[in-house]
């Protein structure tokens, strides 16, 4: 699709420069803003110049420090991110608010997570790989990965999500000016079915998303996948209601509940308690409103703005029409709400789950189910049934000092509010 001229587009970067494209997608939001996408056959001619050019590159050193740089830059700095121009810290958390709708708290966060996230990490072995980051649009602190990769690959190019795309294109222009050779670098845009062109033209792979695209490329020897996490909370039997309500609220609300090891499903090992847990919660996930939190203890818990048409709406929808006969819904606040410039927000989602015998598991379809906004489905479950939701979660929180219940092994424990890698909302 062509773009009018006074309509600013997020370009690509490819062969060492920032590129239009005559192919462009519409971005969310207002002001309208356009993404330049990179066709399929534009990527072979890249990868086959990749071949012939790559290895003559002079051998790239400093690599943590520039990415440390660049990171400075990235929160605080002005970059010049190609045809968009010189950027300010200010401008990209406007364009970031105005696009993705993220609150500026939030941003600040993410920013925070990405520094700490590269500066303890271990330095790692380089190689002559062109490696690939596929990118989701809920979250750019996967970024992280780009950053793990330019500092142990030859070169790294980047698919960004075509909801977000604008975290990606200003990184790439922080490392550009903190002196990362840009013919070590690529933003590749691009529709959906050309991920899998990518994958081929590339060494090595790291992919965000979700189970249908998870389904599509596995196959691939050298992707690393993050797909979903299914987070979830096991709840032992005496644990005060208030003081399980404490322990929950951060893990289901953190990060407006956009990252795969926020808590989707709280299961109570006496099933008695799961109805007095989920009415408290829902109480405290009703008090989480968006725009500037009243309660100074909830600042903590942005609630992100939706900007595509429709989306707010099908998200809160993806957990009503989940809901079986005897399921309840206890937050009573409205689902979608808008917010003071037009924006959309979908307030928190508590569900109390139908398990009167405590054997409902992984079967029913609110249990791990992920979305976009800060979501949890209570159920009391035997221990049988909780080591079968356990199992099938990549993110299992336990309050501290407790154990998985029966011998099982459980996956990762974690008491604290999640700060894991995030994945992508259906």
């Amino acid at each position: 699709m062509t773009t009018a001229p006074d309509t600013p587009v997020v370009p690509a970067f490819r062969q060492g420069a920032w590129r239009d494209s005559l192919d462009t997608a519409p971005l969310p939001g207002s002001p309208a803003r356009r993404l330049a996408l990179v066709p399929e056959i534009v990527a072979h001619a890249d990868r086959r110049r990749w071949e012939a050019t790559g290895a003559t590159l002079p051998p790239l050193t400093g690599r943590r420090a520039r990415i440390l740089a660049a990171l400075d830059l990235f929160a605080h700095g002005t970059v010049t991110v190609g045809g968009l121009g010189p950027q300010s810290a200010a401008e990209f958390r406007t364009a970031l608010w105005q696009s993705a709708g993220l609150p500026g708290p939030l941003v600040d966060r993410w920013c925070g997570m990405l520094r700490e996230g590269a500066a303890r990490r271990e330095p790692p072995d380089t190689d002559g790989a062109l490696a690939l980051v596929a990118l989701p649009g809920n979250t750019f602190t996967c970024l992280d990965s780009v950053l793990d990769q330019a500092e142990r690959s030859a070169a790294v190019w980047v698919r960004p999500s075509r909801r977000e795309p604008l975290s990606a294109a200003r990184l790439v222009a922080a490392l550009l000016a903190a002196d990362w050779p840009p013919e070590r670098l690529g933003l590749y845009p691009g529709e959906q079915r050309a991920l899998h062109g990518l994958v081929k033209l590339t060494d090595r792979h790291v992919v965000y998303g979700g189970a249908g695209l998870a389904a599509s490329v596995r196959s691939a020897p050298t992707l690393t996948l993050h797909g979903p996490g299914r987070g979830c909370a096991l709840l032992p039997p005496g644990l005060a209601t208030a003081d399980a309500v404490a322990w929950l609220l951060p893990l289901i609300a953190a990060d407006s509940g956009r990252f795969c090891s926020n808590v989707r499903t709280v299961v109570c090992l006496d099933p008695a308690d799961a109805e007095p847990v989920a009415k408290a919660l829902a109480t405290a996930l009703d008090g989480l409103h968006p725009g500037p939190a009243p309660d100074p203890a909830a600042r903590d818990w942005p609630l992100t703005a939706f900007r595509g048409p429709g989306e707010a709406e099908r998200a809160a929808a993806s957990v009503r029409t989940r809901l079986r006969p005897g399921d309840r819904l206890l937050t009573r606040e409205p689902a979608v709400v808008p917010g003071r410039d037009g924006e959309l927000y979908v307030r928190p989602h508590l569900v109390l789950l139908d398990s009167p015998s405590g054997t409902a598991g992984t079967a029913h379809p609110l249990v791990g189910h992920e979305v976009p906004f800060p979501f949890a489905a209570v159920l009391g479950a035997t221990a049988d049934a909780a080591r079968g939701i356990a199992d099938d979660s990549l993110f299992v929180h336990r309050p501290p000092g407790t154990h998985p219940p029966g011998p099982a092994q459980g996956p990762p424990v974690s008491a604290q509010p999640p700060s894991g890698r995030p994945h992508p909302p259906p």
